[in-house]
């Protein structure tokens, strides 16, 4: 397992620095990212966060996976590398 993690089901309220307020109780946050619509510049309702350590990251994901956050059950997971299609 990396030490980047997938966080879906996000509230669109949510910012970065919420996420990494909430990650930081299991270990060092390193980057957080919300990706938006590129055409309306809206939130996806996911994010990915890396944490510094593999320790840190399954620390996260035991305690934060199924976890309500303003009104949203958190999926917090280890964050698959991206395939490309052709």
């Amino acid at each position: 397992m990396n030490t980047k993690l997938f966080v879906g089901n996000l509230s669109y309220n949510l910012t970065e620095a919420n996420l990494e307020e909430l990650f930081a109780k299991s270990g060092k946050v390193v980057s957080v990212a919300i990706p938006t619509d590129r055409d309306s510049g809206k939130k996806r309702g996911f994010a990915f966060v890396e944490m510094g350590t593999q320790a840190e990251a399954e620390a996260a994901i035991d305690s934060l996976n199924g976890q309500t956050v303003d009104g949203r059950q958190l999926v917090v997971n280890a964050s698959r590398p991206k395939t490309r299609s052709y």
